[in-house]
């Protein structure tokens, strides 16, 4: 399902929702002087690409791990907040007895049910076009974590090699080992 997706997606101004040549484009063949022959060629390519992105949909799905917005949640956030963004219970005594305002709570919530909502519809976004927006957001993230240590390392050759300290990656001071 999600191969087809992208692939009508990347071709949506090709062809239709059947795997079809869109009437425009034909025009615009035609208007490029494409002979009928290659037209027909062309759009059974099409076809084809169509139909096996089709029948690969069905007989062997990719994989599509979910994601929530709550698995981005650091876990100080985790500790304050449900996985719909609503503040926990627990925190809210806590803090209220720490003296922080229920205001800001209150405002703290707010901004965070708005995180959530706004994941929530980018991956819905994403989803429609076979895009699993959670698995990008998350392979970003072991990626990251994967080359922190690879840059600590250059920063420190960097350091000794007296290069700018506005094009360190992070500040000097950050400890490397």
């Amino acid at each position: 399902m999600f191969r087809l997706k992208r692939w009508l997606n990347m071709n949506r101004k090709k062809v239709n929702e059947d795997g079809s040549l869109r009437e425009e484009y034909i025009q615009q063949l035609i208007s490029d002087n494409m002979p009928t022959e290659m037209l027909h060629k062309h759009a059974q390519i099409l076809k084809n690409k169509y139909e096996e992105l089709k029948h690969l949909d069905e007989t062997d799905p990719e994989p599509w791990p979910v994601y929530t917005a709550y698995d981005f949640f650091t876990s100080e956030e985790k500790q304050q907040f449900n996985p719909d963004g609503t503040l926990r219970a627990e925190y809210v005594e806590e803090a209220l007895r720490k003296g922080i305002s229920e205001n800001w709570l209150e405002e703290m919530e707010r901004r965070k049910k708005i995180e959530v909502d706004n994941y929530n519809a980018v991956s819905a976004k994403h989803a429609e076009q076979g895009i699993n927006f959670g698995e990008e957001q998350m392979q970003e993230r072991i990626a990251s974590s994967r080359t922190y240590g690879q840059r600590l390392k250059q920063m420190a050759i960097d350091l000794r090699n007296f290069e700018d300290v506005d094009s360190l990656p992070f500040d000097k001071d950050t400890p490397y080992w």
